[in-house]
Protein backbone atom coordinates (compact mmCIF):
# COMPACT_ATOMS: atom_id res chain seq x y z
CA UNK A 1 0.00 0.00 0.00
CA UNK A 2 1.27 3.34 -1.01
CA UNK A 3 1.16 5.75 2.26
CA UNK A 4 -1.44 8.08 -0.04
CA UNK A 5 -3.38 5.42 -0.57
CA UNK A 6 -5.56 5.74 1.96
CA UNK A 7 -9.49 7.16 2.59
CA UNK A 8 -10.20 10.89 2.22
CA UNK A 9 -10.51 13.26 5.58
CA UNK A 10 -14.37 13.47 6.25
CA UNK A 11 -13.99 16.84 7.67
CA UNK A 12 -17.71 17.17 8.35
CA UNK A 13 -17.63 14.13 11.49
CA UNK A 14 -15.84 14.78 14.62
CA UNK A 15 -13.14 12.51 14.42
CA UNK A 16 -13.74 9.51 17.06
CA UNK A 17 -11.22 8.01 19.50
CA UNK A 18 -8.40 6.40 17.67
CA UNK A 19 -8.63 2.31 17.64
CA UNK A 20 -5.55 0.33 19.39
CA UNK A 21 -3.07 0.55 17.05
CA UNK A 22 0.28 -1.95 16.78
CA UNK A 23 3.03 0.27 18.16
CA UNK A 24 6.55 -0.54 17.04
CA UNK A 25 7.43 -2.34 19.75
CA UNK A 26 3.66 -4.14 19.42
CA UNK A 27 5.13 -5.29 16.15
CA UNK A 28 7.93 -6.76 17.77
CA UNK A 29 5.95 -8.85 20.56
CA UNK A 30 3.84 -9.94 17.93
CA UNK A 31 6.50 -11.16 15.84
CA UNK A 32 7.83 -13.13 18.44
CA UNK A 33 11.16 -11.32 19.43
CA UNK A 34 14.57 -12.14 17.93
CA UNK A 35 13.71 -13.57 14.49
CA UNK A 36 11.87 -10.24 13.49
CA UNK A 37 14.52 -8.02 15.51
CA UNK A 38 17.28 -9.93 12.76
CA UNK A 39 14.96 -8.78 9.83
CA UNK A 40 14.97 -5.17 11.69
CA UNK A 41 18.47 -5.28 10.59
CA UNK A 42 20.36 -4.29 14.24
CA UNK A 43 22.95 -1.19 13.80
CA UNK A 44 26.53 -2.79 14.35
CA UNK A 45 27.71 -0.97 18.09
CA UNK A 46 30.32 1.77 17.37
CA UNK A 47 29.10 2.48 13.75
CA UNK A 48 25.17 3.56 14.49
CA UNK A 49 22.95 3.85 17.61
CA UNK A 50 22.23 0.53 18.05
CA UNK A 51 18.95 1.33 20.24
CA UNK A 52 17.48 3.01 17.35
CA UNK A 53 14.70 4.93 16.73
CA UNK A 54 12.72 6.18 19.31
CA UNK A 55 15.15 4.33 22.20
CA UNK A 56 17.84 6.65 21.03
CA UNK A 57 16.54 9.62 22.39
CA UNK A 58 17.28 10.54 26.37
CA UNK A 59 14.26 11.77 28.11
CA UNK A 60 14.98 15.53 28.47
CA UNK A 61 12.55 18.35 29.66
CA UNK A 62 12.28 20.93 27.70
CA UNK A 63 11.03 24.24 29.06
CA UNK A 64 7.29 24.91 28.64
CA UNK A 65 5.36 27.60 26.38
CA UNK A 66 7.03 31.40 27.07
CA UNK A 67 5.17 33.33 29.90
CA UNK A 68 5.73 36.27 28.15
CA UNK A 69 5.50 35.90 24.09
CA UNK A 70 8.01 37.47 21.71
CA UNK A 71 6.27 39.40 18.67
CA UNK A 72 7.38 39.11 15.81
CA UNK A 73 8.50 35.84 17.20
CA UNK A 74 7.98 33.10 15.15
CA UNK A 75 10.68 32.19 11.87
CA UNK A 76 11.64 36.25 12.30
CA UNK A 77 12.26 37.97 15.46
CA UNK A 78 12.74 41.78 15.81
CA UNK A 79 16.94 41.60 15.78
CA UNK A 80 16.80 39.50 12.54
CA UNK A 81 14.17 42.55 10.65
CA UNK A 82 16.15 44.75 11.68
CA UNK A 83 19.86 43.43 10.89
CA UNK A 84 18.09 42.76 7.19
CA UNK A 85 17.11 46.33 7.54
CA UNK A 86 20.61 48.05 8.21
CA UNK A 87 22.53 46.02 5.94
CA UNK A 88 20.35 46.17 3.45
CA UNK A 89 20.16 49.90 2.99
CA UNK A 90 23.91 49.83 3.21
CA UNK A 91 24.36 47.31 0.60
CA UNK A 92 26.27 44.81 2.50
CA UNK A 93 26.16 41.08 1.36
CA UNK A 94 24.83 38.69 1.72
CA UNK A 95 21.78 40.53 2.90
CA UNK A 96 21.90 42.77 -0.01
CA UNK A 97 22.18 40.23 -2.32
CA UNK A 98 19.29 38.16 -1.37
CA UNK A 99 17.20 41.11 -1.39
CA UNK A 100 17.66 41.54 -5.21
CA UNK A 101 16.13 38.50 -5.57
CA UNK A 102 13.42 39.26 -3.03
CA UNK A 103 13.13 41.93 -5.42
CA UNK A 104 13.05 40.28 -8.68
CA UNK A 105 10.90 37.88 -7.69
CA UNK A 106 6.87 38.62 -8.89
CA UNK A 107 4.83 37.39 -6.10
CA UNK A 108 7.08 40.07 -4.12
CA UNK A 109 4.96 42.72 -6.02
CA UNK A 110 2.51 45.35 -4.14
CA UNK A 111 0.28 44.53 -7.26
CA UNK A 112 -0.15 40.92 -6.31
CA UNK A 113 -4.30 40.05 -6.02
CA UNK A 114 -5.28 37.31 -3.88
CA UNK A 115 -7.48 34.72 -5.42
CA UNK A 116 -9.14 33.20 -2.14
CA UNK A 117 -11.25 30.04 -2.17
CA UNK A 118 -13.41 29.15 0.18
CA UNK A 119 -12.79 25.35 -0.38
CA UNK A 120 -8.40 24.79 -1.19
CA UNK A 121 -8.05 20.56 -2.53
CA UNK A 122 -5.28 18.65 -2.62
CA UNK A 123 -5.60 15.59 -3.86
CA UNK A 124 -8.52 13.95 -5.94
CA UNK A 125 -9.56 15.63 -9.28
CA UNK A 126 -10.30 18.99 -7.84
CA UNK A 127 -7.38 20.46 -6.79
CA UNK A 128 -6.76 24.29 -6.60
CA UNK A 129 -4.24 24.40 -3.74
CA UNK A 130 -1.60 26.23 -5.71
CA UNK A 131 -3.65 29.03 -5.66
CA UNK A 132 -3.05 28.67 -1.33
CA UNK A 133 0.91 28.55 -2.08
CA UNK A 134 0.79 31.13 -4.60
CA UNK A 135 -0.81 33.67 -2.34
CA UNK A 136 1.01 32.44 0.64
CA UNK A 137 4.58 33.16 -1.12
CA UNK A 138 2.81 36.90 -2.27
CA UNK A 139 1.92 37.46 0.92
CA UNK A 140 5.33 36.62 2.58
CA UNK A 141 7.07 38.43 0.25
CA UNK A 142 5.29 41.43 0.49
CA UNK A 143 5.22 41.38 4.22
CA UNK A 144 9.71 41.36 3.79
CA UNK A 145 9.72 43.77 1.68
CA UNK A 146 7.70 46.00 4.05
CA UNK A 147 9.59 45.10 6.81
CA UNK A 148 12.84 46.21 5.92
CA UNK A 149 12.09 48.94 3.06
CA UNK A 150 9.24 50.63 5.17
CA UNK A 151 7.25 50.68 1.55
CA UNK A 152 3.86 50.47 3.23
CA UNK A 153 2.03 49.43 -0.45
CA UNK A 154 3.73 46.03 0.50
CA UNK A 155 2.26 45.80 3.77
CA UNK A 156 -0.94 46.73 2.54
CA UNK A 157 -0.57 44.09 -0.74
CA UNK A 158 0.23 41.22 2.52
CA UNK A 159 -2.51 42.55 4.35
CA UNK A 160 -5.17 42.40 2.03
CA UNK A 161 -4.24 38.79 0.55
CA UNK A 162 -4.36 37.30 4.39
CA UNK A 163 -7.56 38.91 4.80
CA UNK A 164 -8.88 37.82 1.64
CA UNK A 165 -8.30 34.58 2.54
CA UNK A 166 -9.51 34.84 6.51
CA UNK A 167 -12.66 36.11 5.07
CA UNK A 168 -13.35 33.52 2.67
CA UNK A 169 -11.61 30.12 3.43
CA UNK A 170 -13.73 27.36 5.51
CA UNK A 171 -12.39 24.02 4.42
CA UNK A 172 -8.97 22.27 3.25
CA UNK A 173 -10.30 18.80 2.14
CA UNK A 174 -9.40 16.04 -1.05
CA UNK A 175 -7.26 13.08 -0.43
CA UNK A 176 -5.27 12.24 2.38
CA UNK A 177 -2.70 15.03 0.82
CA UNK A 178 -5.27 17.51 2.20
CA UNK A 179 -2.70 16.56 5.71
CA UNK A 180 -0.08 18.35 4.17
CA UNK A 181 -1.51 21.32 2.94
CA UNK A 182 -3.27 22.13 6.35
CA UNK A 183 0.28 21.39 7.79
CA UNK A 184 2.65 22.92 5.47
CA UNK A 185 0.63 25.80 4.63
CA UNK A 186 -0.65 26.43 8.51
CA UNK A 187 2.97 27.25 9.32
CA UNK A 188 3.72 29.54 6.33
CA UNK A 189 0.27 31.22 6.27
CA UNK A 190 0.74 31.75 10.28
CA UNK A 191 3.61 33.58 9.98
CA UNK A 192 3.04 35.93 7.50
CA UNK A 193 0.14 36.67 10.39
CA UNK A 194 3.10 37.32 13.13
CA UNK A 195 4.76 39.60 10.75
CA UNK A 196 1.83 41.90 10.18
CA UNK A 197 0.15 41.61 13.39
CA UNK A 198 0.59 44.95 14.62
CA UNK A 199 -0.48 46.60 11.32
CA UNK A 200 -3.62 48.47 10.75
CA UNK A 201 -4.82 46.96 7.95
CA UNK A 202 -4.29 43.24 8.73
CA UNK A 203 -7.35 41.67 10.76
CA UNK A 204 -5.55 39.65 12.93
CA UNK A 205 -8.73 38.81 14.70
CA UNK A 206 -10.19 36.93 11.62
CA UNK A 207 -6.66 35.54 10.37
CA UNK A 208 -6.08 33.77 14.36
CA UNK A 209 -9.51 32.28 14.11
CA UNK A 210 -9.23 31.04 10.36
CA UNK A 211 -5.88 29.23 11.31
CA UNK A 212 -7.27 27.96 14.41
CA UNK A 213 -10.60 26.42 12.64
CA UNK A 214 -9.14 25.67 9.72
CA UNK A 215 -5.98 24.71 9.72
CA UNK A 216 -5.40 23.55 13.42
CA UNK A 217 -8.07 20.65 13.76
CA UNK A 218 -6.34 18.99 10.91
CA UNK A 219 -2.71 19.17 12.25
CA UNK A 220 -4.14 18.00 15.90
CA UNK A 221 -6.01 15.23 14.36
CA UNK A 222 -3.58 13.95 12.25
CA UNK A 223 -0.91 13.79 15.14
CA UNK A 224 -3.50 12.31 17.27
CA UNK A 225 -4.55 9.68 14.89
CA UNK A 226 -2.61 9.41 12.11
CA UNK A 227 -5.55 8.78 10.33
CA UNK A 228 -6.29 5.37 12.34
CA UNK A 229 -2.96 3.30 10.44
CA UNK A 230 0.07 2.39 12.34
CA UNK A 231 1.44 5.40 13.91
CA UNK A 232 4.91 5.12 11.51
CA UNK A 233 3.15 4.53 8.54
CA UNK A 234 3.44 8.21 7.30
CA UNK A 235 7.15 9.57 6.16
CA UNK A 236 8.57 12.37 9.11
CA UNK A 237 7.68 15.35 7.20
CA UNK A 238 3.23 14.47 7.33
CA UNK A 239 3.89 15.28 11.16
CA UNK A 240 7.37 17.93 10.86
CA UNK A 241 4.46 20.16 8.98
CA UNK A 242 1.99 19.75 11.14
CA UNK A 243 3.88 20.43 14.24
CA UNK A 244 5.33 23.24 12.80
CA UNK A 245 1.68 24.49 11.77
CA UNK A 246 0.39 23.87 15.63
CA UNK A 247 4.14 26.24 16.91
CA UNK A 248 2.94 28.92 14.13
CA UNK A 249 -0.69 29.30 14.97
CA UNK A 250 0.20 29.41 19.14
CA UNK A 251 2.56 31.98 18.41
CA UNK A 252 0.48 33.92 16.88
CA UNK A 253 -2.62 33.02 18.95
CA UNK A 254 -0.52 32.84 22.35
CA UNK A 255 -1.83 29.62 23.06
CA UNK A 256 0.44 27.88 25.46
CA UNK A 257 -0.96 24.77 25.34
CA UNK A 258 -0.48 24.39 21.18
CA UNK A 259 3.26 25.17 21.67
CA UNK A 260 3.40 22.68 24.53
CA UNK A 261 1.75 20.38 22.29
CA UNK A 262 4.52 20.95 19.20
CA UNK A 263 7.23 20.40 21.69
CA UNK A 264 6.48 17.43 23.50
CA UNK A 265 5.51 16.05 19.95
CA UNK A 266 9.30 16.78 18.82
CA UNK A 267 10.57 15.11 21.86
CA UNK A 268 8.05 12.23 22.86
CA UNK A 269 5.19 11.51 19.99
CA UNK A 270 4.31 8.33 18.55
CA UNK A 271 5.41 9.04 14.67
CA UNK A 272 8.38 9.74 12.71
CA UNK A 273 8.63 13.55 13.14
CA UNK A 274 9.10 12.98 16.39
CA UNK A 275 13.22 13.70 16.71
CA UNK A 276 14.25 9.98 17.54
CA UNK A 277 12.18 8.51 15.03
CA UNK A 278 13.00 11.22 12.59
CA UNK A 279 17.03 10.74 13.15
CA UNK A 280 17.14 6.89 13.89
CA UNK A 281 20.54 6.35 13.91
CA UNK A 282 24.00 8.10 14.99
CA UNK A 283 27.34 7.76 13.61
CA UNK A 284 30.71 9.62 13.23
CA UNK A 285 32.06 9.99 9.79
CA UNK A 286 36.13 9.21 9.06
CA UNK A 287 36.63 12.89 9.87
CA UNK A 288 35.36 12.97 13.62
CA UNK A 289 32.04 14.34 11.74
CA UNK A 290 28.95 13.54 14.14
CA UNK A 291 26.36 12.65 11.80
CA UNK A 292 22.61 11.11 11.75
CA UNK A 293 20.53 9.04 9.34
CA UNK A 294 16.99 10.47 8.07
CA UNK A 295 14.10 8.68 8.17
CA UNK A 296 13.43 9.76 4.52
CA UNK A 297 17.05 9.26 3.49
CA UNK A 298 16.15 5.38 1.83
CA UNK A 299 13.58 7.21 -0.08
CA UNK A 300 15.12 10.29 -1.98
CA UNK A 301 16.40 12.95 -1.44
CA UNK A 302 14.11 15.33 -2.31
CA UNK A 303 12.50 14.72 0.47
CA UNK A 304 15.07 14.33 2.86
CA UNK A 305 15.98 18.12 1.76
CA UNK A 306 12.31 18.69 2.72
CA UNK A 307 12.52 17.51 6.19
CA UNK A 308 15.79 20.02 6.52
CA UNK A 309 13.13 22.99 6.11
CA UNK A 310 9.85 21.47 7.79
CA UNK A 311 12.49 20.49 10.88
CA UNK A 312 14.40 23.35 10.46
CA UNK A 313 11.23 25.64 10.51
CA UNK A 314 9.84 23.86 13.45
CA UNK A 315 13.39 24.81 15.78
CA UNK A 316 13.29 28.39 14.55
CA UNK A 317 9.92 29.21 15.74
CA UNK A 318 10.59 26.98 19.19
CA UNK A 319 14.28 29.28 19.16
CA UNK A 320 12.51 32.34 19.27
CA UNK A 321 10.28 31.95 22.01
CA UNK A 322 13.43 30.96 24.11
CA UNK A 323 12.85 26.84 23.69
CA UNK A 324 16.10 24.95 21.91
CA UNK A 325 15.25 22.54 20.03
CA UNK A 326 17.74 22.78 17.52
CA UNK A 327 20.14 21.70 20.64
CA UNK A 328 17.69 18.64 21.49
CA UNK A 329 19.39 15.60 22.71
CA UNK A 330 22.93 16.75 22.12
CA UNK A 331 22.41 18.75 18.99
CA UNK A 332 20.61 15.63 17.04
CA UNK A 333 18.92 17.48 14.02
CA UNK A 334 22.08 18.72 13.46
CA UNK A 335 23.47 15.73 13.15
CA UNK A 336 20.99 14.81 10.67
CA UNK A 337 21.35 18.11 8.67
CA UNK A 338 25.16 17.12 8.75
CA UNK A 339 24.30 13.44 7.52
CA UNK A 340 21.92 14.74 4.35
CA UNK A 341 24.13 17.73 3.46
CA UNK A 342 27.21 15.44 2.92
CA UNK A 343 25.74 12.98 0.81
CA UNK A 344 23.94 15.75 -0.86
CA UNK A 345 27.31 17.44 -1.67
CA UNK A 346 28.13 14.38 -3.55
CA UNK A 347 30.17 12.31 -0.06
CA UNK A 348 29.18 8.99 1.14
CA UNK A 349 27.33 8.53 4.39
CA UNK A 350 26.72 5.25 6.80
CA UNK A 351 23.30 3.63 6.40
CA UNK A 352 21.54 0.98 8.80
CA UNK A 353 18.61 -0.85 7.04
CA UNK A 354 15.54 1.40 7.83
CA UNK A 355 12.38 -0.62 8.73
CA UNK A 356 8.66 0.62 9.76
CA UNK A 357 5.04 -0.52 9.73
CA UNK A 358 2.57 0.60 6.81
CA UNK A 359 -1.26 0.57 6.90
CA UNK A 360 -3.73 -0.66 9.82
CA UNK A 361 -1.84 -4.24 10.07
CA UNK A 362 1.48 -2.30 10.55
CA UNK A 363 2.91 -4.46 7.44
CA UNK A 364 6.11 -4.44 7.63
CA UNK A 365 8.68 -3.02 5.28
CA UNK A 366 12.60 -1.71 5.25
CA UNK A 367 14.89 0.00 3.00
CA UNK A 368 18.44 -1.32 2.79
CA UNK A 369 20.52 1.37 0.93
CA UNK A 370 20.07 5.19 0.88
CA UNK A 371 18.50 6.50 -2.28
CA UNK A 372 20.30 8.64 -4.62
CA UNK A 373 17.04 9.30 -6.36
CA UNK A 374 16.90 12.91 -6.53
CA UNK A 375 20.73 13.51 -4.78
CA UNK A 376 21.71 17.06 -5.70
CA UNK A 377 18.68 18.87 -4.82
CA UNK A 378 18.60 22.03 -4.24
CA UNK A 379 15.61 23.80 -1.71
CA UNK A 380 16.62 27.35 -0.18
CA UNK A 381 16.24 25.57 3.75
CA UNK A 382 20.32 25.67 4.19
CA UNK A 383 21.07 28.96 4.95
CA UNK A 384 18.79 28.86 8.45
CA UNK A 385 20.51 26.13 9.93
CA UNK A 386 24.36 27.38 8.64
CA UNK A 387 23.59 30.63 10.57
CA UNK A 388 22.50 29.33 13.58
CA UNK A 389 24.82 26.00 14.43
CA UNK A 390 27.67 27.49 12.99
CA UNK A 391 27.32 31.18 14.20
CA UNK A 392 25.20 31.01 17.44
CA UNK A 393 25.94 28.01 18.41
CA UNK A 394 29.57 27.92 16.91
CA UNK A 395 30.10 24.39 15.92
CA UNK A 396 31.81 23.13 13.08
CA UNK A 397 28.96 22.21 10.09
CA UNK A 398 31.45 20.96 7.34
CA UNK A 399 28.76 19.66 5.60
CA UNK A 400 25.91 22.34 5.70
CA UNK A 401 28.47 25.01 5.24
CA UNK A 402 29.38 23.37 1.82
CA UNK A 403 25.73 22.61 1.06
CA UNK A 404 24.64 26.68 1.80
CA UNK A 405 27.66 28.37 0.06
CA UNK A 406 29.19 25.41 -2.44
CA UNK A 407 25.26 24.22 -3.82
CA UNK A 408 22.77 26.44 -3.15
CA UNK A 409 23.93 29.67 -2.99
CA UNK A 410 21.75 32.95 -2.57
CA UNK A 411 18.26 31.91 -1.35
CA UNK A 412 15.25 32.70 -3.38
CA UNK A 413 11.83 32.17 -2.59
CA UNK A 414 8.46 30.64 -3.86
CA UNK A 415 8.34 31.01 -7.27
CA UNK A 416 12.34 30.80 -7.62
CA UNK A 417 12.44 26.51 -7.93
CA UNK A 418 9.37 25.90 -9.85
CA UNK A 419 6.30 26.60 -10.35
CA UNK A 420 5.14 22.75 -8.72
CA UNK A 421 4.68 22.50 -4.96
CA UNK A 422 7.85 21.96 -3.93
CA UNK A 423 8.91 25.08 -4.98
CA UNK A 424 6.58 26.50 -2.04
CA UNK A 425 7.56 24.10 0.28
CA UNK A 426 9.23 26.57 2.13
CA UNK A 427 9.64 30.48 2.28
CA UNK A 428 13.54 30.94 1.93
CA UNK A 429 15.35 33.99 1.32
CA UNK A 430 17.61 32.80 3.99
CA UNK A 431 20.97 34.96 3.31
CA UNK A 432 18.52 38.04 3.79
CA UNK A 433 16.66 36.89 7.39
CA UNK A 434 19.38 34.81 8.88
CA UNK A 435 22.52 35.97 8.27
CA UNK A 436 25.20 36.93 10.87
Amino acid sequence: MSRNDLPPLDQDTPQSLRSELLSRRGILRAAGGAAFVGALGAASVGSADAAGKRHGVRNLALAAAPSVWTHPGALHHPGDINRARVRVAAGIDPWYADWQVLTANAHSASTWTANPQETVYRGGSTQNYAILYNDIAAAYQNALRWLISGDTAHADCAAAICNAWSSTLTTITGSTDAILAAGIYGWQFANVGELLRDYDAFDLDAFQQMMLNVFYPINHGFLRDHNFVCDSHYWANWDLCNMASIMAIAILCEDGDKFDEAVTYFQSGVGNGAIGNAVPYLYTDDDGYALGQWQESGRDQGHSVMGMGQMGALCEMAWNQGVDLYGYDDNRFFKAAQYVAKYNIGLDVPYTTYSWGSGSSCTYNEQTAISSASRGTIRPVWAMLHYHYNRIKGLDDKYIAAMTSDLVGIEGGGGDYGSTSGGYDQLGFGQLMYAK
